[in-house]
């Protein structure tokens, strides 16, 4: 029974395993590095993201707190100007 158990939980975890990609790590243009990390593979669901509430990411054991059910509110981008470091007005 012991090694039915181990053996399902195994099975689970190559199963939330196959079901990522990893995504490359970066370097954003103020010279940030992003490590790389896994995501969920795309579909047309939200239910089984590693942030969505009630399931947890294998990789990093993080419980997921992002409402499914929530739709987003998506607002347009506003450019971001200001000054560079060279002193000139531009615009993002």
């Amino acid at each position: 029974m012991k090694k039915m158990i181990v053996f399902a939980c195994a099975l689970m975890a190559t199963a939330a395993f196959a079901e990522s990609h990893l995504r490359s790590g970066y370097v954003t243009k103020n010279g940030t590095y992003v490590a790389p990390s896994y995501a969920t593979n795309p579909n047309n669901t939200r239910v089984d993201n590693y942030s969505s509430q009630g399931n947890v990411n294998p990789y990093s054991g993080r419980v997921g707190t992002v409402d499914p059910y929530r739709q987003p509110t998506y607002q347009p981008s506003q450019p971001r100007c200001g000054a560079n470091q060279y002193g000139q007005y531009v615009c993002h």
